[in-house]
């Protein structure tokens, strides 16, 4: 359904920073490198998010999150752990979430521009 997701930014470096530790904490590397402008993805050239350098970069309404597929909970774990190293701030730390699902183990994050962001792995079995 969506080709890719781009989220303003104010600070490209920082927020590169940030998700480079935790998309690829998941998998995910840098497939775009720009002067205003970085992409996340699996494959050179077809990013799936793309930070855009905007010097009055807002976020969306509380009720707006991105989630992100996890191949494990190690991952998770690692995802949320290298967002605080990052600047990012706590926003649910990794565990089972049974209001979502027996096997939906994420955890949540508030990037330093303030997009809320998580990573999910929802499966029993792990």
């Amino acid at each position: 359904m969506l080709h890719h997701i781009s989220l303003g930014v104010r600070d490209l470096q920082a927020a590169g920073a940030f998700y480079d530790a935790t998309l690829g904490a998941l998998g995910y590397r840098r497939v775009f490198d720009g002067e205003a402008s970085i992409g996340y993805g699996l494959v050179d050239g077809q990013d799936m998010l793309l930070l855009n350098l905007c010097a009055d970069a807002a976020t969306p309404g509380a009720g707006f999150h991105l989630a992100f597929a996890a191949p494990s909970r190690a991952s998770v774990d690692a995802f949320h752990h290298n967002g605080l190293e990052a600047g990012g701030r706590d926003n649910g730390a990794p565990g089972l979430r049974p209001d979502y699902g027996d096997g939906y183990y994420a955890a949540f994050l508030v990037d330093p521009d303030g997009h809320r962001v998580e990573a999910v792995i929802n499966r029993s079995v792990v």
